[in-house]
């Protein structure tokens, strides 16, 4: 049995409606990087390529691509592959001809189709994160792809590639700059030759530090989004060195890119360890040792041959684990936290101030023993597929030190006095150790005999945190201002102990908070008091475009 889910408002202050957009023939269209069909195209000859090379497996070690290669109509599989590489790379020609993309004031438009023509805009000021992809092929020609995310749904982003290195990164700072409502003004081409800029920022004085600094949650004073004491100002920005962005004459002026302060770096042995200390390594060297075995046993070699997908899976996923959170950093900038890492593909992420919507804090039994905590969180249009894992991480693996440093990045204040007990009774404590968590009874060990000493809750003045787990143990932070909606879920076995789970129904993505087992007195009154709180947060939040009230000062 579950009772009806209570909804929230999803319309914040600074989330009003529509506003009025220019015609389509009034922006300044824009051409992707002449270089991209040739990126693109190279997709299509590596999917041939992998299928050649599935028909050969399937083939046998005499017969298919082995057979073809070996004979006198090899040339053939050249031809073949020539064909294909042709087609590819025409297709893509048209593709690039056929898409354009528009910066407007309040959007950003991206036209694209060859026989269908679709059109596609992203609102600024529900833009969740920018992000820099750049794959290995587009490496070798300096160029990335960017990404914007938006509040609504996991296909709702516009990706606008192949851009130079440099312009990818000034498209970045001029959309964070309109996300944050900062004034960007109109200019025209300077240079014909090159792609006329949208704008330039004019950007606003950097917010001085509260007296006495800033609180956070994490053991490390870290820098928080807006006016960070240590980050140098931009250019153009009141305390920036004489002389500082000004354009030279005969160029375009373009918006500044905010200034970083770097936060912390993954070391490799660490990131190598944590890969072989995970239950995808110890499944495949398991597998690996009983078809070893039954090989021997059975004396038959089919045996590994048929067991291969399964190896090749495990290993793909593992190397793919190495290699996306390769070289993993972390930063603080008035955009908000960025993280870049990558081996093959490297990607750099932006996440604005107050779009992270949770944050979870997973440990496994692995990890027990050199305290190590890795750090997920959820985004607006993040999420599905392959994005948990790659968009989804705000930390792949640290010390406790460390991850509670970067959740002091995207909530710098728990709204508690003693926010490092508190988290470190939701880390590591249960009903045994004197907390503030509310926990389930002790009737409910029936359901969960290993971890119900660790199903509880806490409820701070920023935030809901829920904590569950033994062999892996978890905890999820969610602002009260980013609850989506809550519910009860109540099961025969539940019913009758008079014990209830509790869930917090958050955007798409890795974490789903739950708090399981609780008495039903203690989750109803959770599931109304969290309601209020959420409702009350959210009316008291700041705009979406969270340096607006600055952009706005006179004379700046």
């Amino acid at each position: 049995m579950s009772t009806p889910e209570h909804d929230l408002e999803q319309n914040g202050p600074g989330s009003g409606g529509q506003r009025a957009q220019p015609a389509a023939d009034e922006l300044d269209w824009r051409r992707v990087h002449p270089v991209t069909p040739l990126v693109r195209g190279w997709a299509v000859v590596g999917a041939a390529i992998v299928i050649l090379g599935q028909q050969s497996l399937d083939g046998g070690p005499r017969g298919g691509l082995v057979e073809l290669i070996t004979s006198e109509y090899w040339w053939t599989l050249l031809a073949a592959l020539a064909a294909i590489a042709l087609v590819g790379w025409g297709y893509s020609v048209l593709a690039w001809r056929m898409t354009t993309y528009a910066i407007g004031e309040e959007t950003v438009h991206l036209r694209r189709g060859i026989l269908f023509r679709q059109q596609r805009h992203a609102r600024l000021d529900r833009l969740q994160s920018v992000d820099i992809r750049q794959p290995l092929v587009a490496r070798f020609f300096g160029l990335c792809e960017l990404t914007l995310e938006t509040a609504g749904g996991t296909d709702s982003g516009i990706a606008i590639g192949f851009l130079k290195g440099s312009d990818a990164d000034e498209l970045r700072a001029e959309l964070l700059a309109r996300a944050a409502g900062l004034k960007v003004a109109k200019t025209g081409p300077a240079d014909a030759r090159t792609q006329p800029a949208s704008g330039t920022l004019t950007p606003p004085a950097v917010a001085p530090a509260p007296e006495g600094g800033p609180q956070f949650a994490g053991p490390h004073d870290v820098a928080p989004p807006t006016g960070a004491p240590g980050v140098p100002a931009p250019p153009g920005v009141p305390g920036a060195p004489d002389g500082a962005g000004v354009p030279a004459v005969g160029h375009v002026p373009v918006a500044v890119e905010a200034p970083q302060m770097p936060v912390l770096t993954v070391p490799l042995g660490r990131l190598i360890a944590s890969v072989v200390r995970s239950g995808a390594m110890i499944t495949l060297v398991l597998w690996a040792l009983a078809v070893v075995v039954v090989m021997i046993v059975t004396g038959e070699f089919a045996v590994m041959t048929a067991s291969l997908p399964a190896v090749l899976g495990a290993g793909g996923y593992l190397f793919g684990r190495l290699t996306g959170e390769f070289d993993f950093r972390v930063a603080i900038s008035p955009d908000g936290v960025r993280l870049r890492h990558g081996m093959l593909e490297t990607r750099s992420q932006t996440i604005p101030p107050g779009r992270v919507q949770a944050v979870r804090l997973v440990q496994s039994v692995l990890w027990r023993g050199r305290d190590w905590w890795r750090v997920q969180v959820n985004v607006a249009g993040y999420g599905g597929g392959e994005s948990d894992d790659k968009n989804s991480v705000l930390l792949p693996v640290g010390t406790r030190e460390e991850a509670l440093t970067v959740l002091s990045l995207v909530l710098p204040d728990l709204g508690v006095d003693e926010p490092r007990r508190v988290l470190d009774a939701g880390l590591d404590g249960d009903s045994r150790t004197a907390s503030a968590y509310v926990t389930a009874p002790r009737r409910t060990r029936i359901l969960d005999p290993v971890a119900w000493r660790r199903n509880g809750f806490t409820v701070t003045g920023r935030a809901l945190l829920l904590r569950r787990g033994r062999m892996v143990k978890i905890l999820d932070v969610v602002p009260h201002e980013r609850t989506q909606s809550l519910g009860l879920s109540q099961g025969p076995w539940q019913r009758r102990l008079g014990v209830a789970s509790f869930q917090v129904h958050s955007t798409e993505g890795p974490v789903g908070p739950v708090a399981s087992h609780l008495d039903t007195a203690d989750a109803a009154r959770l599931m109304a008091e969290q309601a209020t709180r959420a409702r009350t947060a959210r009316a008291a939040a700041g705009p979406e475009r969270w340096m607006e009230n600055q952009g706005d000062r006179p004379g700046e």
